[in-house]
C-alpha cells in the first residue's frame, strides 16, 4: 500500500530563496529513489514564504529507505536555522478513493 504524506515548511524571513533551492535540488535526489512514486514542491498563493511538499512512496519499505537516505539527513540538519520551528510539519494521509 502507497505511503502518502505532506509537509509542511515555513521559511523565515530573508530564507525564501535559500529554501527554495534547497527544496528543488532535494527534489532531484528524493525523485530518483527507486520507491518514489511523487515529489511535489508548492508554495502558498497567498504566503510565498509557505512551502507544501507532497510525498509518496511505493510502500512503507520504501518510505523507510528514503527516511535513511543521506540527502534526506543533509536537508533536515540544513533546514533547521531557515525554517519556523527548525524543520518541517509532516502530515501523513490515507487514500479514500
Amino acid at each position: 500500500m502507497p505511503k502518502t504524506l505532506y509537509a509542511t515548511l515555513k521559511a523565515l524571513p530573508g530564507q525564501r530563496e535559500t529554501l527554495r533551492g534547497l527544496l528543488t535540488a532535494l527534489a532531484k535526489d528524493v525523485r530518483a529513489e527507486p520507491g518514489c512514486e511523487r515529489f511535489k514542491v508548492y508554495t502558498l498563493a497567498s504566503d510565498p514564504d509557505l512551502f507544501h511538499v507532497e510525498e509518496t512512496y511505493r510502500d512503507d519499505a520504501a518510505f523507510a529507505a528514503h527516511m535513511a537516505t543521506e540527502h534526506g539527513k543533509i536537508f533536515n540538519q540544513t533546514i533547521t536555522p531557515l525554517v519556523e520551528g527548525g524543520g518541517s510539519e509532516v502530515v501523513f494521509l490515507d487514500e479514500v478513493v
